[in-house]
Order: structure tokens, then C-alpha cells, then sequence
């Protein structure tokens, strides 16, 4: 209702008009009380007082008939000074007491009366000088109390009594509820003059800021095309003519800040670097979600010493002269970070801008690049030195025998087959890296695909003297992947413990369901993965025993397709822990929880 300038103004001369005269009638009031109580204790002065010499006569009776202890006389004395005291039965009446118990003697009004009333801190300071034998005059009045007393002590000899003079201040009452009456109608007609005085006022002053106010709206609603009508000439027309111009231009701006704003909140939030900016105190000002990332908490409970103050001080970086920086790297949950540093601002209000640039995974190709390219030339230049060296042989030779001929020509074969399949294993893995692999998923039984791929391998192993142990006769479930893939993965695994058990070992495959999915395990009691090799034997062309892995035709690619197969499916390969001597290796794949089944 207020927030109108009409009703602002209007309630300002109300306030004002009320303010006011409340403050007269509080004036007027408060000194009609005072006055009353001025002349109550002139007029107790005037008859008891030391300012007129027959007082001296009057007081001077009234302690003579109190050593008589004559009560009557003294009421009589009293009762004649009525008119001085301005005693009355309706509003002022007068109390002799006994000055050292306080109890009712005599009065204007009865026993009743007096019991009535309370015990008032002039009566008390009056007893309290009797008692301490000095004559006190009780003879303070609080303006805000709703009477006027006295009370004059009257001793001679052993007796004291108490004139106790007690004025009810009706009068005063009456005086100002008059007065209260007419500053009440004063201040209506005052309200009301004002009222309309304060419309015919705002009417000139508010209407223009009015259209200014709907031409304000039009402008933050997004309005910059309307102008407001210039009437005046005065401030308000300037006013207008300058909030005009200020329009046109916001116009203008905003749309180039609103430009740049979206461009540059689409590259700080979705940029794969990480940003954040500091200012002079250390505190973070900006920042991107990822540099909490790259760093691995919320960068925001931070300040730029627990971020990078170890590294590079600010006051360092803060010295440098743009457009120069600081560069270097950190680790950071297991991550290679390159941190550039450098100031933003000169000043109070410059800071330090920090980027981070995650390098991981670059580092890491370009080890396993160098890796890989050193061991593809490896795994190439042997069996092809060895298919040169018996072709030079064979065309060089004249009289070599035909049974050594042969079996020269059977290792250039052998080299060649070794060649082919470390071709085509890298080929497999090339397509599996680019996902190009064909995985044609389907829902097939598990426990079938086991028992086909032991039945493949059983004749190698009797062979080799080995015994093929079988524990997955539990029930188990349909999965969901590509049957031949999946079966190239247990044939890898179980076709390395073979080779790698010597003769008259133990295969043991395993299988089973555990929460949402379905493990399959291996173990022999072959030669054993020594404990730095665990985390590398899924690398390609690592192996635990080169020798034995060439003599036996192995690649050193094959557990590396057993994990891009595996992970392809959304599960996991890895070694498990075991007992003794040999090796045990874990297939984990996901099976749908409602088909899941637990024996």
C-alpha cells in the first residue's frame, strides 16, 4: 500500500501532523501537571513553611497541642487553615497520624479512608525522620504518579505526630482529558488539511516520475526500443532525456557483453583444462568444474598456499610483468598435471590465473608407444633374421643335404607362422582399440561355452601329462555377449596354464555367481607370476619367461585381447590371489540381477 510516492507523501504529512502535535499535547499536558504540582507545594509553603513569619505561630500551636497530645485541637487548627491548603472532600484531604507507628489519629476522611491507601515514600521519609529524631518534610512528587502528597512532621517533647496532606489530582485529571480533547480535534483537522494538500502536491511531482518509472519497466523487462515523452525542461526533463540515451546505449552493450558472456561461460565450463583464479588474499575467485576434478577436491575450501604455494609462492608469481609465467607440473591422484601461473591484474584488484592441464594419459601413450614400437620391432626382426639367415643358407649352399634342406625350410615356415599370427593378434587388438571388432552379443548358457572350451583343450592337457579339474556343476545363468569371442578369452587363459604347468600339473576351472554377476576362474600350479610382474602381465608382448614363451609359439598378445575382449563386455580380468605354487585368473562379467540365482 506505502510503496506508492502518492501514499509515501500523504503518510509523511500525517506523520509530521501527528508527530507534532503529539508533541504539543505531551508539552501542554506534562506542564499543566507540573504547574499543579508547583502550586500544591506552594500552598503546603504557604502554611507550613519557614517563608512566612505566621507559619512560625501556626507550627509553633500545632507542636503545643501535639505535647498535650491533644489530637482534636490540632485537627481543629487544621480544619481552619482549609482554604490555604485547598482542602476539599473530593480531591484533597488531610491525615493526622502517629508519627512513630503511622497509625490514623484524625482526618478529613475516615479510618477507612487512609487503610485504603499506600504506604507513599514521603510518608516513609517523614517516619523515617521521626524515628532517627530529625523532622523530615516528605515533599517530592513524581510527574508520572497519579497524586500529590506531603507529609510534615509535628514533634515536641515525646510526642510526634504526622500532617499527611493527600490530593488525588483528579482536578489535574479532568484539566488535561479537556486539553487531550482539543488537541484530538485539532489534529483531525490538521489530517485532514494535510491530506489534501499532500495530493494536490505529489499530483505535479508524481506523474512524471511515474511515466519515468513505466519507461524504467520497459527497460529491464527488455524494452530498449521505447522512449519516454520529454514534457519539461525542468530536472525531471533532463532526467527523462538522459534515461533515454542511457537506453539506447545499455541497448547496445548488452548485446555485446551478452555475446561475449556466452562464449566465455561456454569455454570456462566445458573446457577439458582446468581454470581457477585467485585473488591478492589467496581466496578463489573462479573456477571450472574441471580443476576440482583434475585435482580431486573442491578447490573452493582452498586457498591458493594448500593448492600450489609449495610449488610457486604467491608473491613470486604476483611479480612477474605480463604477459610473463611460471610453468611446471605436479601430481595429483596419481595424475600429471602441467601448471602454467600467471597475474591477471595489477593492483589490489589483480590475482593469479592458474591453469591445469592433465598430461596422463599422454605421458602414458607416449611410454606405451615407445614400448610398443620397440617391442613390434622385436617381435618381427627375430623370426626375421631367422627366415634370412636359412634362405641365405639354402641359396648359397650347393651340397646341403635334403633332410637338412627340409628342415630348414620347416623353421622359415614355423618363423612365417609366427609372424602371421603376431600379425593378425595385432589386428585383433587394432580393431578391438578402434572398436571396430564385430561383438555380436547374444544370450547364450555359460555353463555350454565352459564345457566346450575344456573339451577343446582336454587332449593338450593329457598330453602333457596334466589333470583338467572341472568345479562349476552348480546351476548357472544365460549371459549376455558374443559366445565366440568369450570362449577365445578362456581358451587363452586356460591354454597359458597349460603351457606354463610343467608336465603331470593340476588345471583347475571354477565358476560361479556373485551378486549381479557370474565369475569364471583358473588356476594351475604351474610356474608362477612373481609379484613385480602382477600389475604388467595384461600388457602386450609382456612375458613372465620370454624363452618358454617363444619356444612355445606365444605372441605375448593374447591376455592383452582377453582384456579388451572382457572389458568390451563391461567386465574385468585380473589375477586373484592364490595358494602355493601357480597362478589363479579371475573372469568377471555382468549377468541381469533377475536371472541371477543364489544356491
Amino acid at each position: 500500500m506505502f510503496r506508492s510516492l502518492h501514499m509515501k507523501l500523504v503518510l509523511i504529512m500525517l506523520l509530521l501532523i501527528t508527530s507534532l502535535m503529539a508533541i504539543v499535547g505531551a508539552f501542554l499536558m506534562t506542564s499543566i501537571t507540573g504547574f499543579f504540582i508547583e502550586e500544591f507545594y506552594q500552598q503546603m509553603d504557604s502554611v507550613f513553611g519557614d517563608s512566612n513569619p505566621s507559619n512560625a505561630a501556626f507550627v509553633g500551636s500545632l507542636r503545643s497541642w501535639a505535647e498535650e497530645e491533644d489530637v482534636p485541637k490540632m485537627q481543629e487548627m487544621i480544619e481552619a487553615k482549609a482554604g490555604d491548603l485547598g482542602l476539599n472532600s473530593a480531591t484533597r484531604t488531610y491525615y493526622i497520624l502517629d508519627g512513630r507507628t503511622g497509625a490514623f489519629l484524625a482526618g478529613s476522611e475516615g479510618q477507612e479512608a487512609f487503610d485504603r491507601m499506600q504506604a507513599t515514600p514521603n510518608l516513609l521519609t517523614a517516619r523515617s525522620g521521626i524515628a532517627a529524631g530529625q523532622d523530615r518534610v516528605g515533599d517530592q512528587s513524581d510527574i508520572t504518579a497519579g497524586y500529590m502528597d506531603v507529609a510534615i512532621p509535628i514533634t515536641a517533647g515525646e510526642s510526634a505526630y504526622i500532617i499527611y496532606i493527600y490530593d488525588n489530582r483528579d482536578t489535574v485529571s479532568a484539566l488535561n482529558g479537556q486539553l487531550f480533547l482539543i488537541i484530538v480535534q485539532a489534529l483531525l483537522v490538521g489530517l485532514l488539511i494535510s491530506v489534501l494538500l499532500s495530493f494536490l502536491l505529489s499530483k505535479t511531482m508524481i506523474i512524471p516520475i511515474e511515466r519515468l518509472t513505466e519507461g524504467a519497466e520497459r527497460v529491464a523487462s527488455g524494452d530498449f526500443g521505447s522512449t519516454i515523452e520529454v514534457e519539461s525542461t525542468d530536472e525531471i526533463g533532463i532526467l527523462t532525456t538522459t534515461f533515454n540515451d542511457m537506453a539506447a546505449v545499455l541497448q547496445d552493450t548488452l548485446e555485446a557483453v551478452e555475446n561475449e558472456r556466452n562464449k566465455l561461460d561456454t569455454l570456462f565450463l566445458h573446457m577439458t583444462d582446468g581454470v581457477v583464479a585467485f585473488g591478492r588474499d589467496g581466496s578463489v575467485l573462479h573456477s571450472n568444474p574441471a580443476v576440482s576434478q583434475m585435482l580431486g577436491r573442491e578447490v573452493s575450501f582452498y586457498d591458493y598456499d594448500a593448492l600450489f604455494g609449495d610449488k610457486f609462492p604467491m608473491k613470486k608469481v604476483l611479480s612477474l610483468q605480463r604477459p610473463d609465467f611460471v610453468s611446471g607440473e605436479l601430481t595429483a591422484r596419481e595424475r600429471i598435471l602441467e601448471l602454467y601461473l600467471a597475474p591477471f591484474s595489477d593492483g589490489e584488484d589483480g590475482g593469479v590465473m592458474a591453469v591445469l592441464h592433465d598430461v596422463t594419459a599422454q605421458r602414458k601413450n607416449d611410454e606405451m608407444r615407445k614400448e610398443f614400437v620397440a617391442n613390434v620391432s622385436h617381435e618381427l626382426r627375430t623370426p626375421l633374421t631367422n627366415v634370412r639367415s636359412y634362405a641365405e643358407t639354402l641359396r648359397d649352399g650347393d651340397d646341403i643335404p635334403r633332410d637338412m634342406e627340409n628342415s630348414f625350410l620347416d623353421v622359415i615356415i614355423s618363423e612365417t607362422d609366427r609372424m602371421t599370427r603376431i600379425v593378425q593378434d595385432l589386428l585383433t587388438l587394432s580393431r578391438l582399440d578402434s572398436g571396430r571388432a564385430e561383438i555380436k552379443m547374444v544370450r547364450f548358457p555359460l555353463l555350454d561355452a565352459i564345457d566346450s572350451v575344456c573339451r577343446a583343450v582336454e587332449l593338450e592337457a593329457q598330453r602333457r601329462g596334466h589333470t583338467l579339474v572341472r568345479r562349476y556343476g552348480r546351476p548357472l545363468p544365460m549371459v549376455t555377449g558374443d559366445r565366440s569371442r568369450l570362449e577365445q578369452v578362456m581358451m587363452n587363459v586356460i591354454g597359458n596354464s597349460i603351457k606354463y604347468t610343467p608336465d603331470g600339473g593340476s588345471i583347475t576351472v571354477d565358476a560361479g555367481i556373485r551378486g549381479g554377476n557370474v565369475w569364471i576362474e583358473v588356476s594351475d600350479t604351474g610356474i608362477g607370476i612373481p609379484q613385480q610382474d602382477r600389475e604388467r602381465i595384461f600388457d602386450r608382448f609382456y612375458r613372465v619367461d620370454k624363452a618358454r614363451s617363444r619356444e612355445s609359439g606365444g605372441t605375448g598378445l593374447g591376455l592383452s585381447i582377453a582384456r579388451e575382449i572382457v572389458l568390451r563386455h563391461k567386465g574385468a580380468i585380473r589375477l586373484a590371489p592364490h595358494d602355493g605354487p601357480g597362478t589363479t585368473v579371475r573372469i568377471e562379467l555382468p549377468i541381469r540381477q533377475e536371472e541371477v540365482r543364489h544356491e
